[in-house]
């Protein structure tokens, strides 16, 4: 499992909690950032030495860990053999062209590519227990120069232990961003790890610029539908994205009418089912609705769904549907790295007159 996999109880976040603070790069006598969107790491060059600086690593945290690289650092970079811990570190790799660097990944069958699937076929990369008990013994003999690890909290025994052996490791917390675009520049943390800053720089801005036409391409509609999202998840608690919400910056992107979009926090809203119903009973879409795959399934958790205008006229997308050969969720994994695509989805959902020719990358319709 991975830290989205975490939250796939809240699936109907999609893309759950995230914003930008850092707007441009920002330039000292001795000190330049390359952040934009980002608020959860700085990567910083003082006096030609470059530094890493995890602000974010965990919810809450008031920690901050910094990691200098070079020959002689914190980090010797360019690292060569890698293990990383989450599915979403997974495509930054691929697009980076390091995807043979991996050498072990915690439960490897939430992995959806199918070209890193070919290297854990043949024995590349080895299976190493899950995120929240790491089979150190079997870490440790695959000698790499380094761990990308995640973390629910100030402490992590496995990640004590592999630090002890002299092997670095680096909190990614790229989960915690709160926009679309951050989340997808901690491309560039992998870029300097590996020595690419030019290339996951490239890579980023490419990505960027493609969000950002879509959102110019979504301006041009001429209706903004109603957006419905969520479902009861335990206790007749329904979940739904908050207003300041990572989910809610895609539909708000995408030119839509999130009903819930005045509402305050960046996480999920809890809700009765009646004060849903009667705000999102009209609702022309329904995007992400819980872990649900099927209408079916739906009904059979809850009958009141089919009182919804969206559930009648056949009008709910989630991207649950989508998996790899061995079960993974091609969105948990690829969407954070690709928030361009994520965008693009939901405008040919709702606006499909105004890209005629786009295939869907995530979602689908429920069947």
């Amino acid at each position: 499992m991975n830290a989205s996999i975490k939250v796939f109880s809240l699936f109907i976040l999609l893309f759950i909690v995230f914003s930008c603070k850092k707007e441009s790069s920002k330039t000292t006598e001795n000190t330049i950032t390359s952040v934009e969107h980002a608020k959860g790491f700085d990567l910083v060059t003082e006096q030609n030495q470059t530094k890493i600086v995890i602000t974010t690593p965990y919810p809450n945290s008031k920690e901050t860990f910094s990691y200098t690289l070079g020959k002689n650092a914190d980090i010797k970079t360019p690292i060569n053999k890698v293990v990383v811990t989450s599915t979403t570190h997974i495509p930054v790799l691929e697009l980076l062209g390091k995807e043979h660097t991996l050498v072990g990944f915690p439960h490897t069958k939430y992995i959806s590519s199918e070209k890193t699937r070919a290297l854990i076929d043949n024995g590349s990369v080895k299976e190493i227990g899950k995120e929240a008990s790491l089979n150190t013994e079997i870490l440790l003999d695959l000698h790499p120069d380094m761990v990308i690890g995640f973390s629910m909290g100030k402490t992590n025994k496995a990640f004590t232990t592999i630090e002890q052996a002299g092997i670095p490791v680096l909190i990614n917390g790229d989960w915690l961003e709160e926009t679309p675009l951050g989340r997808a520049e901690w491309i560039k943390v992998f870029g300097a790890l590996y020595e690419e800053n030019k290339k996951a720089d490239s890579i980023f801005n490419t990505i960027k610029l493609n969000y950002q036409e879509a959102i110019k391409i979504a301006q041009k509609a001429t209706t903004k539908p109603t957006i419905l999202s969520g479902a009861i998840m335990s206790k007749d608690v329904w979940n739904l994205p908050a207003g300041e919400s990572f989910v809610a910056q895609f539909l708000k992107d995408a030119n839509l009418n999130y009903l819930w979009a005045d509402t305050k926090g960046k996480g999920s809203l809890s809700l009765s089912f009646e004060s849903v119903l009667d705000k999102g009973k009209e609702a022309d879409f329904w995007i992400a609705p819980g872990y649900f795959t099927s209408k079916e399934q739906m009904l059979q958790s809850n009958q009141h769904y089919a009182s919804f205008k969206a559930f009648k006229n056949d009008r709910i997308y989630s991207p649950a549907l989508k998996k790899g050969k061995t079960g993974g969720v091609l969105y948990f994994e690829l969407a954070p790295t690709r928030p361009d695509l994520v965008l693009k989805d939901i405008i040919k959902i709702t606006h499909p007159e105004l890209l005629p020719n786009y295939e869907l990358t995530f979602f689908e319709k429920m069947p």
